[in-house]
């Protein structure tokens, strides 16, 4: 299959051509698809932390990871307080609408994604693996309360656990940390269904889970496409790469296909 990386206009065409022989897709997001609501791409969980070293004198990497969770939490969830306010009053945006609006009109539809914003399931779509969970969702280890909480404004820091007073935690993979079995365990069980084509939108794809199934993808002969304005780990084996934000090219697309059902 030729790749249409240098004509866009050409490339939106053949992304809907594909889009019009499918009956299901599948879409892997990261922090790029967020960037048009106004949350930053760099580091962090999420890709929300600028600096190389933290206040603490130590990398945020080890600021946010699960052992620090655990010996000193007091400073973990200082610099996640930090990133959810850097994050609060951001909503969904068009890419992730699109994404919805998708799961109405194909037979499946299915969404993998690094972020812990929660947008796309504000956005209204239904099947979504967020891989790494959601910050909104708080729960405690010690005697399983939990609670979601719309920001964490309202929250002392770090928060306790109003039944145990144990310092509570984020439903999120911290750094360090093993991923939910259920989850890998569903992402595993809708690749061995397939899907008609495979969507990469905003994401470096650093992480082996992350790039895995546009490998399968490309390795099984089905249609790959990449959205993102930088090269990554995978765009020198996708068919069609988009070299735009989310939102300016799933705005295109979708605008192209639904010509063809009005």
């Amino acid at each position: 299959m030729m790749r249409g990386k240098n004509n866009p206009n050409n490339a939106i065409e053949r992304v809907v051509e594909l889009l019009k022989k499918s009956k299901s897709v599948f879409f892997v997001t990261g922090a790029g698809i967020s960037a048009d609501s106004g949350l930053p791409t760099y580091r962090g969980i999420g890709g929300l932390y600028n600096e190389s070293v933290t206040e603490d004198g130590i990398p945020i990497e080890t600021a946010l990871a699960g052992e620090t969770l655990k010996s000193h939490p007091e400073i973990t969830w200082k610099y996640l307080s930090r990133i959810e306010e850097k994050c609060r009053g951001a909503l969904c945006n068009n890419a992730h609408r699109i994404i919805a609006e998708m799961e109405k009109i194909f037979d499946r539809v299915c969404v993998l994604t690094q972020n812990i914003d929660g947008f796309h399931h504000q956005a209204g779509s239904k099947n979504v693996i967020d891989i790494h969970g959601d910050y909104h969702n708080l729960f405690c280890t010690r005697c399983g309360w939990q609670i979601t909480v719309n920001d964490y404004s309202g929250i002392d820091i770090p928060p306790l656990c109003p039944k145990c007073k144990n310092i509570v935690r984020p439903k999120v993979v911290f750094f360090g940390e093993r991923l939910d079995d259920d989850k890998t365990a569903l992402l595993t069980r809708e690749l061995e269904r397939g899907f008609d084509i495979y969507f990469s939108i905003g994401t470096t794809s650093v992480f082996p889970y992350i790039s895995q199934p546009m490998y399968l993808a490309s390795h099984l002969g089905r249609p790959t496409v990449e959205i993102n304005p930088d090269e990554t780990e995978i765009s020198d084996i996708v068919d069609i790469k988009l070299s735009t934000g989310a939102v300016s090219a799933m705005e295109s697309i979708w605008q192209e296909y639904n010509k063809y059902y009005k």
